[in-house]
């Protein structure tokens, strides 16, 4: 069983800027509360389909490292990347950016693809129990600090 978390921002900011934002995922830690940046690896510079990211992680004492794939890169609408920890996969984070009259509407989606094992292992490993409930928090927290940096820019 999976479940998806959606959360959606209206930003008064160009789809093009937020796009560039969103897909630069070493700085992804300036809005995310739980992510911290990163590096692509790989000879990759940049978001792009195939390339390659380690994703560093906390929550409290706790710190872990992913290994992430950039999936869909169509700027400035859509940029996704599944996430994995050595061969296990973990997740899909996703964004879709819509042009409106005053500027975007950024929808931030997390698939979850652990398997229940990892599932229960969560807690320890991460801290978070409940990741879902946990995820929507940390996302509307993300979209709120990617509104702030676009809209005072």
């Amino acid at each position: 069983m999976t479940a998806d978390v959606t959360v959606t921002r209206d930003i008064t900011a160009a789809p093009e800027v937020l796009w560039n934002l969103i897909s630069d995922l070493p700085r992804m830690g300036e809005w995310s509360p739980e992510n911290t940046g990163g590096s692509w690896t790989g000879g990759a510079t940049g978001a792009a389909v195939g390339a390659k990211f380690v994703g560093s992680n906390s929550n409290g004492k706790k710190s872990w490292k992913t290994t992430c794939m950039v999936s869909e890169c169509a700027s400035p609408r859509t940029f996704a990347f599944e996430v994995a920890s050595g061969p296990v996969k973990v997740a899909r984070w996703g964004y879709s950016i819509e042009p409106t009259a005053t500027g975007s509407r950024v929808t931030e989606t997390w698939l979850d693809r652990r398997a229940w094992l990892i599932k229960k292992l969560g807690k320890p490993f991460s801290g978070v129990a409940d990741r879902a409930s946990f995820n929507r928090a940390g996302m509307e927290e993300t979209l709120r600090k990617l509104a702030e940096h676009a809209e005072s820019s």
